[in-house]
């Protein structure tokens, strides 16, 4: 699959052709859903909770006597209709997280990736380097490459502290190490810049490496 690769000034681009998985059909599209599905439930805590009527606090006083009072009878304070009373149902703590399989992760990571790519998403550059930690220099870099972004995703195998330093402040500017982007990243961000290095390990681990 052919993808635009600028120069390390981004002043200039030229198409090259890179080793990136093609699915065809709807081939993935389950194990993707699947798999950002699961990336969403690992990241709920599972803390919510609510006190039953043997945990709430209150009197064990029945509210008035069983006959003669003209409405319904009523034996204690704590139960889930009156004020302040137990919640019946309500959320305990629980674990919310998914296992996934190693071959569907792939999968989805390969299918994610070729989505982002044939939506003309991707973008490589020779490196990702700065001069000075100043953010200015790397927002002059982004706008030409980049002139019309909205969020962005940083990707490199290691970033140089300048890169790092000068990014971090940019609105709408994540970045990534490219052996800890995970299929959810691909999904959320409609523009990811990659740099040379970065698109190497990430193709080595789409055809097979953990994703």
């Amino acid at each position: 699959m052919k993808l635009k690769v600028y120069t390390a000034d981004g002043s200039k681009s030229s198409e090259k052709e890179f080793a990136l998985p093609i699915l065809e059909g709807d081939k993935g599209v389950a194990a993707l859903r699947q798999v950002v599905l699961a990336h969403q439930a690992n990241a709920r805590q599972g803390n919510a909770s609510t006190k039953t009527r043997a945990e709430v606090a209150g009197s064990g006083k029945k509210l008035f006597r069983q006959k003669g009072s003209g409405t319904a009878r009523q034996g204690s304070r704590r139960v889930p209709h009156q004020r302040h009373g137990g919640i019946a149902h309500g959320p305990k703590p629980r674990d919310y997280s998914q296992k996934i399989n190693r071959k569907m992760k792939t999968l989805a990571f390969q299918r994610a990736l070729y989505e982002r790519a044939n939506d003309g998403g991707l973008s490589v550059i020779e490196s990702l380097e700065v001069k000075e930690a100043k953010t200015k220099l790397f927002n002059q870099l982004l706008t030409a490459v980049l002139p019309t972004r909205g969020k962005v995703l940083i990707v490199d195998d290691q970033f140089e502290n300048n890169a790092a330093f000068a990014a971090r402040n940019i609105d709408g500017v994540s970045l990534s190490e490219a052996g800890n982007l995970s299929t959810l990243d691909v999904v959320r961000y409609r523009q990811i810049l990659l740099s040379v290095k970065g698109i190497e390990t990430i193709i080595a681990r789409a055809n097979g490496g953990e994703s």
